[in-house]
């Protein structure tokens, strides 16, 4: 008689396969919970203690550890460990089914003590599912529910589990107690991050998420793509709440660099993006406000494109976006209102729910050929940078509000990066050109100039690197810019700045630069 092991804290499904694996002539050993759950179905079961002859001890935490279990186990099919086992009078294990305790759930409760985190660290279910795993030429290691009824099925059809299917659960038996174990290492090394070796000082940098979700392709329909989320969480740490599409390759990728150039600003603000590049930005008192400022630095840019606020949408936002097509909206909050009206009117358009209390990871990553290069995270200006006024005409406290908007903006666009922006009446700020991910600055600065057009004169501009040459202030000037910010640091630095001092132009450097590449 074929005997299985049953040892889980997910109880899904469990009833059901263990009541088809007794039919099946199997016979039912379950240790603590799951053994008083079967028994109470009235299925015979033999409990653990049983076999090992000794009881559960330290509340439980120590119930299968034992050589009458991993003996039975780790046996191979061979004359000789059979021999052995019939020795200590041990019977051989066919199946393990095991699900472990839910660390991952427990260590994200906000306010849980240390202790209780550490009680939910599962040991003798790792040890069972790894002990089958290892032996799955004789033995099957089933972790998830979802397998139930594909082991029933095979069992009911083959009277026995094939090889193939169960390589494939010992490899996912493995990968389960992989992320249990990164989970868990993750966990301590915050509580000590004082101590945990920083990737950027050659200690190690590793990168693990569950199980991916397919998307429907990558950047292009011959291209396969997927998306893999931290923690089990959804896009970006938040939940999609409407859009008959799935979101995809393209889109995640918008509406991260979206998120990361709203969540800059402290005002509400709207950032509108399209192939990764902000082509709208503009903060007011509310987002319902800079909405239409945002869409107007670059309304043909905007359409198709992502837009993200820092503040919740209501039925006035959603009423703004006119007949603008849009492919995603991310924001903190949608009021019933508005999610109705999207609903109706834009089944398309994927509303995205970002919480913003998700952690934000403190480094990025790409991957090269061959490698991965990571960095810490651009938060834009380090404390205790410093502005100083390098021309002849100092801004004033308007040139300078403004001239701080636009050096926010600029560092979410591709470099180069120059960003034309202006004060608005009802308070706040908003780009009017934007010319970015060029591999000339002046092209950058003649593309924003361009883009604003009227807009241009009277506004200011920022610069994500230093000029290499005056002609882009001389574009600026032409244009009718009145103050301009950049890092500074090239060797004609003066030159530009005569050039600005030329044009009564005021001009700041802030010796911190912003690439994104």
């Amino acid at each position: 008689m074929p005997r299985a092991l049953l040892s889980v804290y997910d109880k899904a499904g469990l009833t059901n396969f263990a009541q088809g694996l007794a039919e099946l002539g199997w016979e039912l050993v379950a240790s603590g919970g799951t053994a008083r759950t079967l028994t109470d179905l009235g299925l015979p079961v033999l409990p653990v203690e049983r076999i090992t002859n000794a009881p559960e001890m330290l509340g439980g935490r120590v119930k299968t550890l034992h050589p009458a279990i991993h003996g039975a186990i780790l046996a191979r099919d061979s004359a000789a460990d059979r021999a052995e086992l019939g020795i200590y009078g041990y019977t051989p294990i066919d199946m393990v089914v095991c699900n472990l305790y839910p660390f991952a759930e427990a260590a994200a409760k906000p306010g849980l003590s240390q202790d209780d985190v550490l009680e939910q660290i599962d040991i003798g279910g790792v040890a069972l599912l790894r002990a089958a795993a290892k032996n799955f030429p004789r033995v099957a290691a089933v972790c998830d529910p979802a397998d139930y009824q594909a082991v029933y099925a095979a069992l009911r059809a083959n009277g026995a589990i094939p090889l193939e299917m169960r390589r494939t659960l010992a490899a996912k038996a493995f990968a389960h107690t992989r992320d249990y174990d990164t989970a868990i290492a993750a966990y301590l090394t915050g509580q000590a991050a004082a101590e945990s070796p920083d990737p950027l000082a050659g200690g190690p940098f590793e990168v693990r998420f569950p199980a991916g979700e397919m998307l429907r392709y990558g950047e292009n329909p011959h291209q396969l793509g997927a998306f893999f989320s931290a923690a089990g969480v959804g896009p970006l740490g938040g939940s999609l709440l409407g859009g008959n599409k799935q979101l995809s390759y393209n889109n995640l990728l918008d509406l991260d660099a979206a998120w990361r150039a709203v969540e800059g600003f402290e005002a509400p603000a709207v950032v509108i993006v399209k192939h990764l590049n902000p082509c709208g930005v503009a903060e007011a008192p509310t987002i319902t406000a800079a909405l239409p400022h945002a869409i107007a630095s670059d309304p043909v840019s905007a359409f198709g494109g992502v837009i993200a606020t820092n503040r919740p949408v209501d039925s006035g936002f959603v009423e703004g976006l006119g007949d603008l097509f849009i492919e995603a909206l991310a924001a903190p909050g949608f009021s019933p209102d508005a999610l109705e009206i999207m609903a109706k009117r834009r089944k398309n358009c994927r509303l995205l729910h970002i919480d913003t209390a998700f952690p934000t990871l403190d480094y990025e990553y790409r991957s090269v050929r061959g490698g991965a290069l990571v960095q810490r995270l651009d938060r834009g200006d380090p404390a205790g940078t410093e502005w100083r006024s390098v021309g002849q005409r100092p801004p004033t406290d308007d040139e300078l509000a403004a001239l701080r908007f636009a050096w926010r903006a600029a560092q979410s666009v591709k470099s180069n990066a120059i960003v034309l922006a202006r004060a608005l009446e009802g308070g706040g700020f908003a780009t009017v050109g934007i010319g970015g991910g060029l591999p000339s600055r002046v092209d950058a600065a003649k593309l924003a100039v361009e883009k604003a057009g009227a807009q241009a004169a009277g506004a200011v501009m920022a610069s994500d690197a230093f000029f290499p040459f005056a002609d882009s202030v001389e574009v600026a000037a032409a244009a009718g810019v009145v103050a301009v910010v950049s890092p500074g640091g090239s060797v004609r630095d003066a030159e530009s700045v005569q050039m600005a001092d030329q044009h009564g132009i005021a001009m700041v450097f802030t010796g911190v630069r912003h690439f994104r590449h």
